[in-house]
């Protein structure tokens, strides 16, 4: 079970950190991907972080601005938001993966548990 926290109203250029917590030790062993979605368009996956850790994928559009990270001792995953855009606006889902071979997957489809998504909105 996934649980994210830390949407909100902020306005162009400024920073949010979003924090996905997962509940148990074997947290530790998924891959965690955020993923976004605006209204009336596809999910889209904006970060990954492999279960190491060493692994991190970020989408073009946020590269630069977007950093994820995660915390084993807390279970937590995070995603610190710099520079933010009025098309960064969308409902922010963490996911979590069990990744048997190879690198982490960005298609949601192959993700087992998703978080119930937080509201992040730009002004401009």
């Amino acid at each position: 079970q996934l649980q994210a926290s830390g949407g909100g109203l902020v306005q162009a250029g400024g920073s949010l950190t979003l924090s996905c917590k997962g509940a148990g030790r074997a947290f530790s062993t998924y891959a965690v991907g955020w993923f976004r979605q605006a209204p009336g368009k596809e999910r889209e996956c904006v970060a990954i972080i492999s279960r190491s850790a060493i692994i991190a994928y970020y989408a073009d559009s946020v590269k630069g601005r977007f950093t994820i990270s995660r915390n084993y001792a807390t279970n937590t995953v995070y995603l610190q938001m710099n520079s933010l855009k009025p098309e960064d606006t969308a409902v922010y889902y963490c996911a979590s993966q069990l990744v048997a071979y190879g690198s982490p997957s960005a298609r949601p489809s192959e993700y087992d548990y998703w978080g119930q998504g937080t509201l992040v909105t730009v002004s401009s």
